[in-house]
């Protein structure tokens, strides 16, 4: 297969349907309540498997290729280094996702990589080493790696799997790059939400621990935010600065997008427990 090229992995978005701060630990982590859910939205990469043992990335974002440091790239060299292949790969990245979203952007963008990499270089580690691997890279990746939607909490390693609704949703992207360890370090953020058993977070109502603090400091997100919430029940997914709204139905959303002021930009999608990226695969 070292002409062909594998077109179309997707790198979905997630939403932190709810994110609570219990505590922050001695060394500086914070212990997290999170429930992950996947949209039928976000990157897609392609892969052309090379017989050399180079990587290279290739994306329309010159900042993306630019940056060696990308997580892409570590991803690629982290599952060589693991698996002791000596193939390379050529990765093309269309980028659609917003950098510092809090949608997963980076983090979905690794794990694809790995999932991908890992089936077209023929090289069979586990999802779990696969996970292990994107835990090096950031905490959100073992989610995006292991694929269906979850409960998390931790430092955001421990996952049970969970079947929330499947919403339609009306994502906002404000203009601005919100730095989540900005956001963590902040005196102001609240830390002391009570630990509670998966059945009762379920079944309360949600809500997202850092989003208060956000509003405070980014008046693009409080801006997004106020107008959402005319349209539906809305929130910030992890540490913003994305925003959305959850409707029954998709021309609700649709409806909702219509009337966007255009000083702002959003997006339509489906939620959905098992990520694309499982679809994919099972392709192969």
């Amino acid at each position: 297969m070292s002409n062909d090229i594998s077109l179309g992995w997707p790198a979905p978005a997630k939403l932190n349907l709810f994110l609570h701060v219990n505590h922050r630990r001695e060394d500086g982590y914070h212990e997290l309540q999170t429930l992950f859910q996947f949209v039928e939205y976000g990157d897609v990469l392609d892969f052309k498997i090379t017989e050399n043992s180079t990587l290279t990335l290739h994306s329309h974002i010159n900042d993306v290729v630019a940056d060696t440091d990308n997580l892409i790239l570590r991803a690629a060299k982290l599952l060589k280094e693991t698996s002791g292949t000596q193939k390379g790969a050529e990765i093309w990245l269309n980028k659609c996702l917003p950098m510092g979203g809090g949608i997963g952007g980076g983090s979905s963008d690794a794990a694809t990589c790995l999932v991908a990499l890992n089936a077209l270089w023929k090289t069979q580690l586990s999802r779990e080493e696969l996970a292990q691997i994107g835990l090096k890279l950031g905490a959100d990746v073992p989610v995006f790696v292991k694929g269906l939607s979850a409960f998390a909490e931790g430092v955001g390693e421990e996952f049970t799997p969970v079947s929330p609704q499947e919403y339609w949703y009306l994502i906002l992207t404000p203009d601005v790059h919100v730095s989540t360890a900005s956001i963590f370090q902040d005196p102001d953020l609240p830390r002391n939400t009570p630990k509670l058993d998966l059945n009762t977070l379920m079944s309360s109502k949600w809500q997202n621990d850092c989003q208060e603090l956000v509003v405070k400091r980014y008046p693009q997100v409080a801006k997004a935010l106020d107008w959402l919430i005319e349209y539906a029940p809305s929130r910030m997914t992890g540490t913003g600065a994305c925003v959305f709204g959850e409707f029954e139905l998709q021309q609700q959303a649709l409806d909702a997008l219509a009337k966007l002021p255009n000083s702002m930009a959003g997006f339509v999608t489906k939620g959905t427990n098992i990520s694309p990226l499982e679809l994919r695969l099972a392709q192969l």
